[in-house]
């Protein structure tokens, strides 16, 4: 053990993390990145299959935006928005309010996707006050939900491994069926097309009942990413969009984890042609450099809260660090790749690639779906996959198939038995396919030995 991880031990909390398991187990040290790869205190080389968290878009140590943050801590490093103007944080809004969808033309800063959350969640709930309508005070939410980790957010997510024991501390919302076809056989339906009809009725027949008590719905739109990346029926987010405009209900659209190009487009909305009322963007905002986070709203949501001091209609929510002028900085350095670098347009390549090797894993024994979308992809595992029983969650199978795959020199991550591949978008097709090469391998290494009766697990594994 180097004095690194003795440190972090001796000290650190980590995130979603067992840390009896954490503690007793040899850890990785990262030392340094360069493009898609990650360097470890003893000078061994990793794909960062994960980008890091779902984060890094352009790969590490990326030039432009190194250069761009440079430049911009020869100036200063943060001012408040509190009073203040910095010139990062405007430009950077005015290029966020272009490239999102018509309509969404105001920018809220905070500091990451939860934050995110929290203020279009707070929004929306003030915007039906100051309309007359303080009823409107509820919202709609999504069976295998997640939006974030703080009260506001956990409130309108709905994975119980991660909610369940801040179930108390929570306002109450309504919740509709999760609208991953994988699930569907839970309502009793095997086709997709019944399936989305199926959905869409029930948000209606929901609405026609509540609507005069719904402030907003939140959706993840085509993946929830953290609930295994569960993928949507095509023409759903369509239909929620149809459906909260014919009922007065905000649609709230998480781009957190979909946004900047994951789906194959810039925003998820975008394969389906829809502008929500608010959206909430974080993770790859700067690249994966900075945290930064921001709530996207339309005209007509911000101009509700305009009026003079003494009506008390000012948004009371705001944090330390918003609009920080380093974050902003990368963040227009990294929207600056994206056009310099027809990094949208570079992307379908690459997704056939990974959408080959997910081809393969389905015909692997233990695979219940291996799904994808754009350039998002989880692998479920299953004992049974005909009859959809999982494992048994102490085994960590997932968790055993990440631990592997480090051998081979790839870092990538579970969440229950799907283990998650997300590379960063600067990726080559020729990297994807030795990642997912590699991550074959280690399937195989960790699924062979428990066919023949052997365990091979990742104590630390969320």
């Amino acid at each position: 053990m180097n004095k690194w991880e003795k440190m972090d031990k001796d000290y650190i909390w980590h995130p979603f993390t067992q840390m009896k398991g954490w503690v007793e187990n040899p850890q990785l040290v990262i030392e340094r990145g360069e493009g898609v790869m990650l360097y470890d205190t003893e000078g061994k080389a990793y794909y960062d299959g994960i980008s890091s968290l779902w984060v890094n878009i352009h790969g590490h140590h990326r030039p432009e935006i190194d250069q761009a943050i440079k430049e911009q801590l020869d100036l200063i490093a943060h001012t408040t928005l509190l009073g203040l103007v910095n010139k990062p944080s405007a430009e950077f809004a005015e290029k966020l309010v272009k490239a999102t969808p018509n309509g969404l033309n105001k920018v809220f800063y905070s500091d990451d996707g939860s934050t995110a959350v929290e203020a279009a969640v707070k929004i929306a709930f003030q915007y039906w006050q100051f309309k007359g309508r303080p009823e409107k005070a509820n919202f709609i939410n999504l069976g295998d939900s997640y939006h974030g980790d703080t009260v506001g957010a956990v409130s309108v997510g709905n994975i119980d491994v991660f909610h369940k024991a801040y179930k108390s501390l929570l306002f109450p919302t309504y919740k509709m069926s999760c609208p991953s076809f994988y699930h569907s056989h839970l309502a009793g339906i095997q086709n997709e097309a019944q399936y989305l009809a199926y959905l869409l009725e029930e948000l209606e027949s929901f609405l026609q009942k509540n609507a005069n008590k719904i402030a907003a719905m939140i959706i993840e739109p085509l993946v929830q990413a953290a609930a295994g990346m569960l993928m949507q029926p095509k023409g759903y987010i369509k239909g929620v969009r149809e459906l909260t405009k014919k009922y007065d209900v905000l649609l709230i659209v998480d781009e957190v984890a979909t946004g900047f190009g994951r789906t194959g487009k810039m925003w998820a909305c975008d394969n389906e042609g829809v502008c929500p009322d608010l959206m909430t963007l974080s993770k790859g905002i700067t690249g994966g450099y900075l945290a930064l986070g921001a709530t996207m709203v339309t005209d007509e949501i911000y101009n509700a809260f305009l009026g003079e001091p003494t009506d008390y209609k000012t948004f009371y929510h705001g944090h330390s660090y918003t609009g920080n002028n380093l974050a902003c900085a990368a963040g227009l350095a990294s929207l600056e790749i994206f056009q310099k670098d027809s990094v949208i347009e570079s992307l379908p390549p690459k997704m056939e690639v990974i959408a080959r090797h997910m081809e393969k894993f389905n015909k692997m024994q233990y695979v219940g779906d291996a799904r994808q979308c754009g350039m998002l992809s989880g692998i479920e595992l299953m004992q049974d996959k005909e009859g959809k029983v999982p494992f048994d969650p102490a085994l960590q199978m997932a968790g055993g198939i990440c631990q592997a795959a480090r051998g081979y020199g790839l870092i990538v991550r579970n969440i229950g038995d799907v283990v998650i591949f997300m590379p960063p978008l600067v990726s080559t097709t020729e990297q994807i396919d030795e990642m997912l090469t590699k991550l074959e391998k280690s399937m195989k290494d960790v699924l062979d030995k428990f066919g023949n009766g052997q365990h091979y697990s990742d104590p630390c594994a969320f």
